[in-house]
């Protein structure tokens, strides 16, 4: 046989290029050749049957946390979880103030037997030795996206064990990746000036709602970090990333400023485009940033469908349910999200008509692989590529069931909702990892993945 594997009768999704009725051929873990209707399964040992779904390509989850989870088994509990929602890849972000040289060998002994998806990491940087390390990281290790907290200033830094930055310390990172080029700095955008005023303000009041939480971190307070974040980031020449962007003030800054500089990405999270700060979940709901108003979501798809919005990431954290279960200022922020992202942006966009099939696969495909640097080997379907293939069933409905999806986490956000819209398999590299909501493939399998 010439293949190793061909998938048939499906429609091909081409991130740049659009929809295709054609079919792929595997060969040795790479897309091997892409050919019209009715050749591939005469060459190829195994034949999958794609027909009435979508083949995309791998997707890539950019925004994950390992670390608070079980130290070591979170790689095997947190990429099953991936896969089950369709996800060859997976991007996670650690946050130490120690020398990333013993977090990475230390980790990638942790996940090298464990994991069954593909990985990368970006480092949060967080002291003076990290900066001084930037190019050492990008070099030996092949990271090149890194993190600050714009939050973590002074005593809200030290609190954590960090040092404590300020906006010194963002202004030489950012000289520092610019200087070094080909790097990314993801900027968490949050006065946190402004918002420890508002708190003691509304905790002295005896405030304690999931809508007060939002309040306290009004979009004033991640509008005007973005701001600030994208002039640093000019007058450096730098390029930059937002995460868990969730207001349309904030989105607004960003179309005016793209007008005189264009080296910005922005990322927006599914919690953001179906929740609002007045769901009736209590602290469960908690996340940082904070659920906002309905005139936010509205404004998110609407950003997700114009372009302005490049990327949809989770910001996983698989902390368990009871962690969530306290007063909404002692309660932990954030939730599961990996497997249910796509279900998501199936169920509330396609379905809604909010967006195409192709605009869901930019947003969770094509556009973080090209932003992370992983554009060489992932992110579309074109001969020579790794062979990360996701096929999706659009019409497939399923309650979600946080018991069924393998996080070491034990809820989400959506549970108990039916959501249409859902990957049936998962292939890494040529290799079938889930099937039909089953995983099927061996632990180990992932590979990290230097962006050198």
């Amino acid at each position: 046989m010439k293949f190793d594997l061909a998938i048939v009768n499906g429609t091909v999704v081409f991130p740049e290029s659009g929809l295709s009725e054609v079919d792929i051929a595997v060969k040795d873990g790479r897309i091997a050749a892409i050919l019209q209707r009715g050749i591939a399964q005469s060459l190829a040992a195994q034949t999958l049957d794609a027909s009435g779904k979508y083949v995309f390509p791998g997707l890539i989850d950019a925004h994950i946390h390992f670390g608070f989870a079980e130290p070591v088994t979170e790689y095997t509990t947190e990429t099953i979880y991936a896969a089950q929602g369709g996800f060859s890849t997976v991007i996670g972000y650690f946050l130490n103030n120690e020398d990333y040289g013993g977090v990475f060998e230390r980790e990638i002994q942790h996940a090298t037997p464990r994991a069954h998806v593909d990985f990368a990491f970006h480092f949060s940087t967080a002291s003076e030795d990290h900066i001084r390390g930037l190019e050492s990281y990008v070099r030996k290790y092949g990271v090149r996206s890194f993190k600050y907290f714009m939050n973590f200033k002074g005593e809200e830094g030290r609190y954590l064990g960090l040092d404590g930055t300020d906006d010194g310390y963002l202004y030489a990172l950012l000289q520092e990746a610019a200087r070094i080029g080909n790097v990314t700095v993801v900027l968490h955008t949050e006065n946190i000036e402004l918002v420890n005023r508002i708190r003691r303000e509304m905790q002295a009041g005896g405030k304690s709602t999931l809508r007060d939480w939002s309040l306290s971190k009004p979009p004033f307070t991640e509008a005007e970090n973005v701001v600030r974040a994208m002039y640093f980031a000019e007058h450096h020449g730098a390029t930059i990333y937002i995460p868990h962007l969730s207001s349309r003030m904030a989105l607004d800054e960003v179309r005016r400023w793209r007008e005189r500089y264009n080296r910005i990405y922005v990322e927006t999270c599914p919690h953001y485009l179906t929740h609002t700060m007045d769901a009736d979940i209590g602290s469960i709901g908690k996340a940082n940033p904070p659920f906002r108003a309905q005139e936010d979501v509205d404004a998110l798809w609407e950003g997700l469908a114009d372009g302005t919005i490049d990327v949809v990431a989770s910001d996983h954290v698989p902390r368990k349910r009871a962690t969530k279960e306290k007063g909404i200022w002692q309660a932990s922020q954030g939730f599961p999200g990996t497997a249910t992202i796509l279900p998501v942006l199936m169920h509330e966009g396609y379905h809604r008509g909010r967006l195409s099939i192709q605009r869901i696969a930019q947003l969770l495909t094509s556009a973080p692989a090209k932003i992370f640097a992983l554009d060489s080997k992932k992110g579309d379907l074109r001969v020579g590529m790794d062979a990360d293939i996701t096929i999706v069933d659009p019409n497939l409905e399923r309650e979600v069931r946080p018991e069924e999806l393998g996080s070491y986490s034990d809820y989400s956000l959506y549970e108990g909702q039916k959501l249409k819209g859902w990957p049936s398999m998962t292939i890494v590299r040529g290799v079938p990892v889930m099937q039909d909501g089953k995983i099927v493939g061996p632990a180990g399998h992932g590979k990290y993945l230097p962006r050198y």
